[in-house]
């Protein structure tokens, strides 16, 4: 349960900083 709950915001991370570089281009 403590992995997945690492996994899903570390997912989230990623989009966010997708989502700021897609943004930014």
């Amino acid at each position: 349960m403590f992995m997945l709950d690492i996994m899903m915001s570390l997912i989230f991370f990623l989009l966010l900083v997708i989502f700021v570089l897609v943004g930014v281009a």
